[in-house]
């Protein structure tokens, strides 16, 4: 196996004919993988020393990426994966899942050879089911690291079923009432029109609309928006999103008036629940966010989705809508102390 160490911004131009290839038949086949969002993520953020490493096969064929930079914090130069870690929720080397421990080891071994450029190893965000998380640790202490992984965040998800009625039925009693009762309120009380935008609408208008629902939203989804490169990012990935065809972007108008958002993104028959905005003094009797969100399920269960991921974070309203819990790690690692002679 052939490896090589890229540091200039330029590996993603020369790599993007094959990373989706890979990323398609590899353990990490993730949106937050892809070409695309890796690329403009880098693009907007730039946060630290690019340090990709990639595996090749002996005819050439690319077989594995470390999508990793080497960032500066508190002093200490840190390995952390491209994307990690406020705006993506599951980053992880890419391995092409029939070479996965040769792809493992040869990046450990890399990493070993190149303890001078860094501290420490720092990667976020690992899914709970990935080998990233059962086999690279021990590939790292195999070449004298000292490594471990910590638990960092919960993923909600529903397993979906091939009905609505199916869906509602995986609900205790009390949700299921619920969702039930706040539907037909809000359909006896107001006009109410569900959009999701397509090529029949004024996207950049829609985006427009978007970002002020989530500024209104929340004071913290404000003050994230406020930071030049959060909204640079949010934009770019909205539009690529949609260039793609994986952005689900809909809302839900009461009496005319836009009243609750979604931005899902639609992968591999996943829907990943990525931001949300609202007019919190609008209708809010009415719940247009739950009313919005379970007419996004009912349309992923009739589109032949297999599960609604509402990503990281344990807010109550996901468990209300029947999701159960998946994890995320962190990969700490050190190079490990020099063994004393005797």
């Amino acid at each position: 196996m052939k490896t090589a160490i890229h540091t200039d911004v330029s590996i993603f131009r020369e790599l993007e004919p094959e990373w989706n290839l890979l990323v398609r038949r590899s353990t990490a086949n993730l949106i937050f993988c892809t070409w695309e969002w890796q690329s403009t993520w880098w693009h907007a953020y730039e946060a630290g020393e690019l340090f990709v490493v990639t595996c090749r096969d002996e005819e050439g064929r690319l077989i594995g990426i470390g999508p990793w930079f080497i960032q500066q914090v508190d002093g200490e130069r840190v390995v952390r994966t491209i994307g990690c870690v406020d705006v993506t929720d599951y980053v992880d080397i890419i391995a092409d899942r029939e070479h996965t421990t040769a792809v493992f080891d040869a990046l450990a071994s890399v990493l070993a050879r190149e303890v001078a450029r860094y501290d420490r190893i720092n990667l976020c965000n690992i899914p709970e089911a990935s080998p990233s998380y059962s086999q690279f640790p021990d590939k790292l202490r195999q070449h004298q690291f000292d490594a471990d992984m910590i638990l960092q965040e919960v993923c909600p998800v529903i397993h979906l079923p091939s009905e609505w009625e199916g869906y509602l039925a995986m609900l205790d009693k009390k949700q299921r009432h619920e969702i039930r009762r706040k539907l037909r309120r809000a359909e006896s009380e107001a006009v109410l029109e569900w959009v999701i935008i397509d090529h029949r609408h004024d996207f950049d208008a829609a985006v427009e609309l978007f970002l002020s629902l989530v500024r209104k939203s929340q004071p913290a989804k404000a003050e994230f928006l406020n930071n030049r490169r959060n909204e640079t990012f949010f934009r770019q990935i909205l539009h690529v999103g949609q260039r793609c065809g994986w952005l689900r972007l809909s809302f839900l108008y009461m009496d005319g008036r836009p009243t609750a958002a979604y931005c899902d993104f639609d992968y591999e028959r996943h829907i990943l629940v990525y931001n949300s905005g609202l007019e919190p003094e609008l209708y809010a009797h009415l719940s247009p966010g739950i009313v919005l969100l379970a007419y996004n399920i009912r349309h992923a269960i009739e589109t032949g989705h297999i599960l609604y991921d509402f990503l990281r974070g344990n807010e109550t309203y996901k468990y209300r809508m029947g999701a159960h819990d998946t994890r995320v790690y962190k990969l700490i690692a050190r190079p490990s102390e020099p063994r004393a002679t005797q």
